[in-house]
Parts: C-alpha cells; sequence; structure tokens
C-alpha cells in the first residue's frame, strides 16, 4: 500500500480546509436568480389573488374600487350563482351544464388519443415496419400544422358524415389534433428505454402486445402523466372548437364562461365573472398538482428528448 500520500489529522488542521470555497448566500447570481423568480411568480399569482379576493366579495365593497383588498366580509353567493344561476345565453342555469358537457367531452378524448399514440410511438420506436419514416414524417409536419386553416374542411366533414354540431364530432376533433404531438411523445419515450429489454422480449418469443402490455406499459407511467395533462389541459381550456363544433346545449365550460363575461343583460357582475373563471380553471389546475411530480419525471426521461 503507497503511503506518500497519507496525511496525519494534525497535519490537515495545520493546512486548514481544503476544496471549493462555500459560496455566500447572499451572492449577485442568487440575488438577481432569486429576484427574477420572485417577479416571475409575482406575475401570475397577483392577477388569481385578485380573481379570488374579488371572487368573495359582494357587489357594494367591489364598487368602493379597491381591488386588493382582502373582502371585509366573505360571502359564497357569487360562486353559487356561477355554478347554478348565471345566465349563459338563453339558459339560466350557470356554469354546471357547460361543466359536464367539458367532462364528456375531455374523458373520451384524452383516452382514445392517449390509446392509439402510445401504440403508435410504440410502433415508431421499436417495430421498423414499411413507411415508418414517411409516417413519421407525416406526424412530424401535423404536429406543427395550425389547426385554423383546417377547420372549415372538417366542418365540412363532419356535416356529411351526420355529427356536426354533436359531443361525438367534438370528441373526435379532439382526438385526432391531440394524435401527432402525442405520438411524437411517446415515440421519444419508448427510444430512451433501453433497446436491450426489447431484444430479450423478442429472444423469448414475445410478440407485439405481449411487449407493450407487459414491458412498456409498466415502464412509462410517467410518459402517460404527461400526456394526460397535455391532453386535458388543451382539451379542457379549447375555446375555438367548442363554439365551431358544437351546439349551445353542449357548449363546453369555457364557451359558457364566456357567455357568461360578455353578458350586455343587467349589471356586471364582477364577482360572479371571477367565481366563474375560477370553476372553469379549476379541474387543469387540480389535476397538475396531484400529478406534477410524475410529469416532471416524465419530461426528464427522456419526453422532449429524440
Amino acid at each position: 500500500m503507497n503511503l506518500s500520500h497519507y496525511k496525519s489529522p494534525e497535519k490537515r488542521l495545520k493546512e486548514g480546509p481544503q476544496g471549493a470555497k462555500p459560496k455566500r448566500m447572499l451572492s449577485p447570481r442568487n440575488i438577481m436568480l432569486y429576484g427574477i423568480l420572485f417577479v416571475a411568480a409575482a406575475y401570475y399569482l397577483l392577477p388569481l389573488y385578485v380573481m379570488v379576493v374579488t371572487s368573495l366579495k359582494g357587489m357594494p365593497e367591489i364598487r368602493m374600487g379597491n381591488i386588493f383588498s382582502p373582502p371585509v366580509e366573505i360571502t359564497f353567493e357569487p360562486w353559487v350563482k356561477a355554478w347554478s344561476e348565471a345566465c349563459t345565453g338563453l339558459n339560466c342555469d350557470g356554469l354546471s351544464r357547460g361543466f359536464w358537457n367539458s367532462v364528456r367531452i375531455t374523458v373520451p378524448s384524452t383516452l382514445i388519443s392517449i390509446l392509439i399514440a402510445s401504440v403508435s410511438g410504440y410502433s415508431l420506436a421499436n417495430w421498423r415496419f414499411k413507411g415508418a419514416n414517411l409516417f413519421f414524417a407525416v406526424l412530424v409536419v401535423g404536429a406543427f400544422i395550425p389547426y385554423q386553416v383546417m377547420i372549415y374542411p372538417i366542418v365540412i366533414i363532419l356535416r356529411e358524415v351526420g355529427i356536426y354540431g354533436s359531443l361525438s364530432g367534438l370528441v373526435i376533433v379532439h382526438t385526432i389534433f391531440g394524435m401527432p404531438i402525442l405520438t411524437l411523445l411517446f415515440r421519444n419515450y419508448f427510444s430512451s428505454l433501453p433497446e436491450e429489454l426489447f431484444k430479450a422480449a423478442r429472444v423469448d418469443g414475445a410478440g407485439f402486445w405481449q411487449i407493450y402490455f407487459r414491458i412498456m406499459l409498466p415502464m412509462s407511467l410517467p410518459i402517460f402523466v404527461v400526456a394526460m395533462i397535455l391532453q386535458v389541459t388543451g382539451i379542457w381550456n379549447d375555446f375555438l372548437f367548442g363554439v365551431v363544433f358544437t351546439r349551445p346545449e353542449y357548449y363546453p365550460m369555457t364557451v359558457q364562461l364566456n357567455n357568461i363575461v360578455n353578458s350586455v343583460q343587467g349589471v356586471k357582475e364582477y364577482n360572479v365573472n371571477m367565481a366563474a373563471t375560477i370553476l372553469t380553471g379549476a379541474v387543469p389546475l387540480i389535476i397538475y398538482f396531484v400529478s406534477g411530480r410524475l410529469f416532471v419525471r416524465g419530461i426528464a426521461a427522456g419526453a422532449v428528448k429524440g
């Protein structure tokens, strides 16, 4: 054993501390970093604070003009009215009908698009079928085509098929437009997994669906959470497709929110408008907070690599 570089504890104490110098907490770099983060957080939290405190005030208190002051007397009447009494056009049943319409649109659209995209991404990543490169190129192009330019042809197609103005037609539209980007995400994620697992399964005689269900799915929870959050957020917050492809009785929550806020009848009730806005955005916000850690894991594990 070579002891030429060994130093006794007494000698180390005489030489003093070694290694990198500890960084100061109030260094210029940290001050700039935390300052930028504070400004960014205030930029997003301040409007949310105004929405919450306004929704908890009565109209006499709102007319006093101080939007930043907390409510003197908290009332949940604006929330009740936004949910079940506010007028959204000819109907005055609040956002409750639009909420269930959004659920009936979001759930099947998310499940179907994720199912198809995961199988397509798995095929592109692990099974080199004929025409795979062409199919991948079409997906890349389709993921970045502005969907506004395709609205009119889709309206014609849905009308000819006989499902224009129905919830099923809107579900099909959301499913189709969500598949390209989701397929790219799944393809990149499956490509980042060790290829040896796939080869070993093939040597053992496993087929297409056996490998998918027994090997790929158990390892793919983070990317499924990423896809779910992206789809739920995009579909739930959509306004354009909802107002173009459905009738008033099938309007999603965002369209009804627009009708409440832009109503020209009666007095402008800002507290009801704020409560309706928070109710509309609550679902994707809750889903993100519940599964946000898995979302970050899915991104870090290769969801945007390729």
